[in-house]
């Protein structure tokens, strides 16, 4: 991707798409520019030529602080209402994006950086990392889907204490309740290892990552009925591809399959 940005950095290295949100100096705070440019990028994110995404903050002190409190105290109700419903398209295009995303989480990760890494498939962080919604301290409540998304990570009571309080996890606790994957020693870590676990999900069928991803974000509004039924039809189609009919014949020939996409 060559588009430029003003407040994000995207490039690519070893099939893999680098979203960098690049405000250091405002530790990455998601302001109307940087979400805008964000959903752009996502959107425009060519999903055959890489094996999977990483969202990182720019600097050492801070992955996403959150929103930008300063322009949100200037904006109107109607204002503040669109920018929490952009923020929330954001969100949404993440889960929506037919590709892993993994969340690098180096410093704070609070209000909506808090939201923008549980809307990754998972999270990697380094021992620096901060978790919390602490958006009741500034009288308003997580609108990028916070009140929604943790819940569904570290459950309902832990969810709503954090919430109501506003208060900070480490990231062991992170960790303990679910919220993040892996820990590791420093932010360059933390990013090797996203490399490293999208270079092996990078070996399996495209198809069928996308399509695994697609079913189980659906399944979190469904009954497991519906869901069930859900994942029955798209294993019908996935039946169909190329890629599974390679993917079989390559196990019975003991080889390395070579996928397509298609």
């Amino acid at each position: 991707m060559t588009t430029s940005y003003q407040t994000i950095n995207t490039f690519e290295k070893d099939n893999i798409f680098y979203l960098e949100v690049n405000r250091p100096d405002e530790l990455n705070a998601l302001s109307n520019t940087v979400l805008a440019e964000m959903l752009d990028a996502i959107k425009n994110i060519d999903v055959t030529k890489y094996i999977g995404v990483i969202l990182t903050g720019s600097g050492e002190k801070s992955f996403i602080a959150g929103a930008d409190i300063t322009g949100m105290s200037k904006m109107t109700p109607e204002e503040t209402e669109d920018f929490a419903k952009l923020g929330q398209d954001v969100t949404i295009a993440m889960e929506d994006l037919a590709l892993p995303m993994i969340a690098c989480v180096h410093g704070f990760a609070l209000g909506g950086g808090c939201e923008m890494a549980m809307s990754c498939d998972f999270i990697y962080a380094s021992k620096q990392a901060v978790f919390g919604q602490p958006e009741v301290k500034w009288g308003v409540l997580p609108a990028f889907g916070g009140t929604q998304r943790l819940p569904k990570y570290i459950g309902r009571n832990r969810a709503k204490e954090l919430i109501y309080s506003g208060t900070f996890i480490d990231v062991d606790k992170a960790y303990e309740w679910g919220l993040v994957n892996k820990i590791t020693d420093d932010k360059a870590s933390c990013l090797q290892a996203a490399v490293d676990c999208l270079k092996v999900i990078g070996r399996n069928g495209p198809l069928a990552v996308a399509s695994a991803k697609e079913v189980m974000n659906a399944g979190n509004d469904m009954s497991n009925k519906d869901g069930l039924k859900q994942e029955g039809e798209v294993f019908g189609i996935i039946a169909r591809s190329h890629d599974k009919a390679e993917g079989t014949k390559a196990f019975v020939e003991k080889r390395h399959p070579v996928f397509t996409r298609s």
